[in-house]
């Protein structure tokens, strides 16, 4: 089958191409959503780097502990939003709307991070990942007070701190790579599943 457009500027590889132990990773992913995101796709070219990326996206992103697993997507997008990063928004603001079950968050969050309305929780997550992606050598100790008033804890806002940068870094390889968001995710978290 030929792709209308190329997943990456750089190529990419196909599942049944990856490594043993990437083929079995990515295929529980691909079994669970029913697709391959483009994502590892792209990475694959590079295996120990996508194996790196995936252990510390996996340690962030899967955890249990402090920020729940939608507020880490809200990290996400906002992140990727100031970040310009279409893939990441469209992919992760899938996410976001199924964590939620909230069909315009995601859409909100990233067109405007600084003026949605948001919880006093979900305002100050979403300021600090806008400081750390954007400014980060501007960050101040009242920013992280003014986190910890709205009760964040520090490991959450470590959590908070951590993800951007996971995500600033992700953002700017799709940036390099032209990387082109799978269609599923466009529609994902927005229609009852039927």
């Amino acid at each position: 089958m030929t792709e209308a457009a190329p997943v990456s500027r750089f190529g990419h590889v196909d599942l049944d191409d990856m490594p043993e132990d990437l083929r079995a990773r990515i295929g529980a992913v691909a079994e669970k959503s029913g697709f391959v995101p483009n994502v590892f796709r792209a990475l694959a070219r590079r295996p120990a780097e996508l194996r790196a990326f995936l252990d510390y996206h996996d340690a962030l992103m899967n955890s249990d502990d402090g920020l729940s697993r939608a507020e880490r997507e809200l990290v996400v997008v906002a992140t990727s939003g100031a970040n310009h990063c279409t893939y990441c928004v469209v992919a992760h603001g899938a996410i976001l709307r199924v964590r939620t079950k909230d069909p315009e968050i995601a859409d909100r969050v990233a067109t405007n991070p600084w003026g949605v309305e948001l919880s006093e929780r979900e305002r100050a997550i979403v300021d600090l990942a806008l400081i750390v992606a954007t400014d980060s050598a501007a960050l101040t100790e009242a920013d992280l007070d003014a986190a910890r008033d709205a009760g964040l804890t520090d490991e959450e806002i470590w959590d908070v701190g951590a993800i951007t940068a996971l995500f600033a870094m992700s953002n700017r390889l799709a940036h390099l790579t032209a990387l082109r968001p799978n269609p599923e995710f466009f529609l994902m978290g927005r229609l009852p599943r039927g």
